[in-house]
């Protein structure tokens, strides 16, 4: 029985290990300044998946806590509903700060994997994250916006990295009223 243990032991850790660890063939941004990137983004596009089915008017805030974690909270607006439902979480590195590599959590101990495959270095404007598979991608800005020519260029990296864009999901940012719950 014992040996049964250790062996379920291991494989949920493989499993915990394999949901913040970067996708084969991408390299996350490095040099990265996480003081840049905190405060607010808006989510552009995203690839489904049921944490954020239905949403429209996404935001992220990031903001640095004392211990060095980032406070991350989401919000987005749900139509069905007519309400905001918001997401409160914690981010770390999984390694060195210079690194666009996080791990993500928005349930006790469970974390996803946050990596940055593409940022505008120059004025942190926009960034392409990718989760610990390719069944996660998110492109977001600064502004509810993306000009063409960005939005193409992210288009072409996420397919050169190979993302199904088939399934790429454009989010609405035309509510004008902002998130209007504890964290947002």
């Amino acid at each position: 029985m014992r040996p049964l243990r250790i062996l379920l032991f291991l494989d949920s850790l493989l499993f915990l290990v394999a949901c913040t660890s970067v996708p084969q063939g991408i390299t996350p941004v490095s040099p990265f300044q996480l003081d840049r990137y905190l405060g607010k983004w808006y989510e552009i596009a995203r690839l489904d998946h049921s944490f954020e089915r239905g949403l429209s008017d996404v935001s992220a805030q990031y903001s640095l806590q004392p211990d060095g974690s980032v406070k991350v909270i989401n919000c987005g607006y749900s139509a069905e509903k007519a309400a905001w439902k918001e997401a409160i979480g914690q981010a770390r590195f999984i390694g060195e700060p210079t690194l666009a590599s996080l791990k993500v959590s928005f349930i006790g101990p469970f974390y996803g994997g946050y990596h940055i495959a593409a940022l505008d270095e120059h004025a942190y404007l926009w960034s392409l994250v990718v989760g610990p598979s390719r069944d996660y991608l998110w492109i977001l800005s600064r502004e509810r916006r993306l000009p063409a020519d960005v939005r193409e260029q992210l288009l072409v990296k996420a397919r050169q990295l190979g993302f199904d864009l088939s399934r790429l999901i454009w989010v609405g940012q035309d509510r004008t009223d902002a998130c209007q719950l504890a964290g947002g």
